[in-house]
């Protein structure tokens, strides 16, 4: 039986933190928290593996908010727009494309995708993106940031996107040719 020197200790102790090092570089630090010092995370295949997560449960300071908008889109035109929500905060929405002609199967392209505060617009997170006619849903906002839609009309007759929210945003931005135009909802603090 062979017994442990202080030395045998020390390179074992020290074989323990250098092992956990390379877990923590090699696969915690991607997986979890989508950071990757060596690259391995991405050529394993587990960079950003966690993803975003929010609660269950978030407890708002201020009252929801309804918002009810049109935006009539000619033949290849495209509206964008967008709500401010912080991280945690939700809203419910639903949308249609009406045409001119009452046709059920109009059809726009869409993108729903959001835009973390202080980022680059062109890093934008698509969280739902095709073809169809309407969309309902609920969306809970993953970081701090600007949240929507992208819509464009590629028929040949004239469509009008109406949406509908619910939810506890701050602020919508719509995006079109003739620049950006904002609006703010009140914000009532709960009694």
């Amino acid at each position: 039986m062979s017994t442990a020197t202080p030395d045998r200790l020390g390179l074992i102790s020290l074989g323990s933190v250098v092992a956990a090092a390379l877990a923590l570089v090699l696969f915690v630090l991607p997986a979890e928290y989508d950071i990757d010092p060596t690259g391995a995370g991405e050529l394993m295949g587990i960079k950003g593996m966690a993803g975003y997560s929010v609660a269950a449960l978030s407890k708002q300071p201020t009252t929801y908010h309804k918002d009810s908008v049109t935006f009539p889109l000619a033949p290849f035109e495209s509206v964008e727009y967008k709500y401010t929500l912080e991280q945690g905060q939700s809203m419910v929405f639903t949308w249609q494309a009406v045409s001119a002609s009452n046709d059920p199967q109009a059809e726009l392209i869409f993108d729903m995708h959001s835009e973390e505060k202080g980022t680059d617009p062109e890093d934008s997170v698509t969280f739902d993106i095709g073809r169809a006619g309407s969309a309902h849903g609920s969306f809970v906002a993953p970081f701090d940031g600007i949240h929507g839609w992208y819509w464009e009309n590629r028929t040949g007759e004239d469509i009008v996107v109406e949406l509908v929210t619910t939810g506890f945003y701050s602020k919508a931005t719509t995006y079109g040719p003739n620049g950006a135009f904002s609006k703010s909802f009140s914000e009532v603090a709960e009694q």
